[in-house]
């Protein structure tokens, strides 16, 4: 995918880059993406950039110029501003509170910044004074290169390693490690120093150019977003075509379990389901697939599926209305979640044929496409789980009636990723001899009987 969807790049974003490992190559990549798209966009420096580094922008202009800022936009979409030559190659810096000021002025659509040098080095920590972050950034991208992984921690890998080791609690020249950068970046005095109020701190593991490479920047990702403060993490190759090769973001799972089982005669959310209960199966399945927070929304017959569920670490989301149907249950647990949830997976309470690897997969189809939604799909027809993206639970939380994202899958047909799935993404209980038939574990597909075990 582009850097600016990973991004989630919108009008007015000030986007600051910290960090070692691709700062410039990334500013000007998405620089270059979002122009394209007919965005103005001007990239800058509150520190330096060298004089051949500047040369990327299609234009530029100094601190005195700004009068040209807008004729070079409307010309070429994307202009620097920097400040002048140093007399050693390179080009000095913008004061922030001049970036804050341009932040406001018309005619300009985002403004990326370098916030910090690195000394080419691929990981770095920040020095007493730095980084400079303009206080209007709403976007702080730390980076590390993935190729630091295994190196010593010490100057040829590592710019300032003494603070690097004090943040990653690790002793100067020991091997660097996916927690070590983990660690630094999203550490308040790491990646994270300066972190504007409000502003979202998406790190970016660059150089990610090897499956390898892949591997270990899934394991720091992993780590990052444990923390509270990460609202996703970027895996990249910038000098690949797209560059993200992963997004990761905080994936919820959502388990529907409120409902009023009026085919089954009886609340089946409880029923017995090897050495456990249905509605236990699903939590079980969400929270080995790695899902956090895990939400279980009850309504009909609320205290028993409670206490099936007692041992599990899940929240609990009561909805009151669920006799009105699904869509219900669907908002109940969307307000239940974290702000920074940047996914949700809604999970049926009796199909407990669904199994963690299924859920796994489906992450990984997002993580890789950001598509609105990923759905498994049978022989043709889409079945569940069905992940839903952020950017679809405004619209999510509008549906009304007994039915649950199938509309918005119908209205973002083109946005939908299909994951190819068994017969378990189908099989559902919704009459005693379903229940039945599954216990033996047999689907029946167009009158024959499939047995799945």
């Amino acid at each position: 995918m582009p850097l600016a969807g990973a991004l989630r790049i919108e009008r007015g974003a000030v986007v600051s880059f910290v960090g070692g490992g691709g700062k410039t190559s990334s500013m000007f990549r998405l620089a270059q993406e979002l122009s394209s798209a007919g965005l103005r966009v001007l990239t800058t420096t509150t520190t330096h950039i060298s004089e051949e580094q500047a040369r990327i922008a299609p234009a530029s202009i100094g601190w005195n110029e700004l009068g040209l800022l807008d004729a070079l936009l409307d010309r070429h979409r994307h202009c620097l501003l920097a400040g002048p030559p140093d007399g050693k190659g390179r080009i000095m810096g913008t004061p922030a509170e001049l970036i804050n000021s341009l932040h406001r002025r018309a005619g300009i659509d985002i403004i990326l910044i370098e916030a910090d040098g690195s000394k080419s080095r691929p990981f770095k920590a920040p020095g007493e004074q730095e980084p400079v972050v303009p206080e209007a950034t709403t976007i702080l991208v730390p980076i590390a290169g993935v190729d630091s992984i295994g190196k010593p921690l010490d100057e040829k890998t590592v710019h300032r390693p003494e603070i690097a080791a004090l943040l990653a609690s690790q002793q100067p020249g020991s091997a660097i490690t996916s927690e070590t950068l983990a660690r630094v970046l999203a550490h308040p005095r790491g990646g994270a120093k300066q972190l504007p109020a409000g502003a979202r701190l998406i790190p970016l593991l660059n150089r990610a150019d090897a499956e390898d490479d892949l591997r270990k920047a899934g394991d720091a990702a992993e780590r990052l977003l444990a923390g509270a403060a990460v609202d996703s993490v970027i895996i990249s190759a910038m000098n690949q075509d797209p560059p993200v090769r992963e997004a990761w973001v905080p994936t919820a799972g959502i388990v529907l379990a409120a409902g009023l089982s009026t085919r089954f005669g009886a609340v089946k959310q409880t029923l017995a389901w090897k050495g456990t209960t249905l509605a236990a199966q699903a939590a079980r399945t969400a929270l080995d697939a790695g899902l956090n927070p895990v939400v279980a929304v009850l309504g009909s017959g609320a205290e028993k599926v409670e206490k099936a569920l007692e041992s599990f670490p899940v929240q609990f989301a009561f909805n009151p209305d669920y006799a009105a149907g699904q869509s219900t249950s669907v908002r109940k647990g969307l307000e239940a979640l974290p702000s920074r949830t940047g996914a949700a997976l809604f999970i049926l309470a009796d199909q407990p044929l669904i199994d963690s690897t299924l859920i796994r997969r489906i992450v990984q189809a997002h993580r890789r496409t950001f598509a609105r939604a990923c759905v498994p799909v049978f022989e043709g027809k889409r079945g569940n789980p069905v992940l839903f993206d952020r950017s679809l639970f405004g619209e999510l939380r509008e549906l009304s009636g007994d039915t649950g994202g199938k509309p918005l899958l119908e209205k973002y047909r083109d946005h939908v990723i299909s994951i190819p799935a068994g017969p378990e993404a189908l099989a559902d209980i919704d009459t005693p001899e379903d229940y039945e038939r599954l216990r033996k574990s047999i689907f029946w597909r167009n009158g024959v009987a499939v047995h799945l075990l």
